[in-house]
């Protein structure tokens, strides 16, 4: 049976319990026969919980990834002979497979028990969208066996130095044209497709900025009514109470209304009596 290597005993660490980590590489370290490959193991640093859900998805969903790395491959060579309308759908498409990427990811490091908090996806996310626009960070990624997440604009220093032990390289050296006549061509189109990019970038902002400048409004005059309605309330409640008040008042007044028309009437037969008593004298 062949002895596992460094890079596949740091995968076996780095898709491991981030909390059982340190204990888990002392006695894998303690497992092996040469000494030098035990000082790389008690070596090798702990991964952040971004670069270790990175590592569990690449390590149990190998196929899926796989197959987003190849499809991103395929549109990184596409995309040169494309506009700048496809380009921008192909972004978004790209960032939709990204983000449901980071969301299955994300799921499986929560059914092993780890808390994943919206910064630490959003870190795994960009680790991914690295991957799709860089061949050696598409290496690193699918390694499992990320320290650190990485971010789409790493360089290569960056992401070697983001991973435990080697990475294959072959995909991370980019191919010129050899023709001088060719690559000023291949310059100017992605020049022109730079720019119509970058235009539909700042009309896409200035949209964004008036739909915001619009939600604002809306807000602002929901939280005025609101205020408004809050006020209304409390003077309904108060007229409420004094009607109620009233409302209790009134029987008591109405008696005492009946008691002075009783006296009325007792001091007018008072007065007729004692008026026919003078007319008699």
């Amino acid at each position: 049976m062949v002895d596992p290597t460094f890079e596949e005993i740091a995968a076996a660490l780095y898709a491991g319990s981030p909390e059982a980590f340190v204990a888990s590489r002392k006695d894998r370290a303690s497992e092996v026969d040469d000494a030098e490959l035990a000082s790389r193991i008690l070596a090798l640093r702990k991964p952040s919980i971004a670069a270790w859900v990175v590592n569990v998805f690449a390590q149990q969903r190998a196929g899926q990834l796989g197959e987003a790395l190849r499809l991103a491959a395929e549109l990184r060579e596409a995309q040169d002979e494309l506009d700048a309308p496809a380009l921008a759908k192909l972004g978004r498409e790209r960032r939709a497979l990204t983000r449901r990427l980071a969301e299955t990811a994300a799921e499986i490091a929560g059914s092993r028990g780890e808390r994943i908090t919206p910064a630490t996806q959003e870190a795994v996310e960009r680790s991914i969208s690295a991957a799709f626009f860089d061949p050696l960070a598409a290496s690193a990624v699918a390694s499992g066996r990320l320290l650190r997440a990485l971010e789409p604009t790493a360089s290569a220093t960056d992401i070697r130095d983001a991973v435990a032990g080697d990475i294959d390289s072959r995909e991370a050296a980019p191919q010129r044209p050899t023709d001088e006549l060719q690559e000023r061509r291949a310059r100017r189109e992605a020049e022109r497709r730079l720019a119509a990019a970058e235009k539909d970038q700042t009309a896409a902002e200035r949209e964004l900025a008036k739909q915001e400048r619009e939600l604002q409004g809306l807000r602002d005059r929901a939280a005025e009514l609101a205020e408004k309605a809050e006020e209304l309330e409390a003077e309904l409640t108060r007229t409420r109470v004094a009607a109620s008040h009233v409302e209790r008042d009134i029987p008591e007044v109405q008696e005492r209304r009946a008691i002075a028309a009783e006296r009325v009437d007792d001091a007018a037969e008072a007065a007729a009596l004692a008026r026919k008593a003078l007319d008699a004298l």
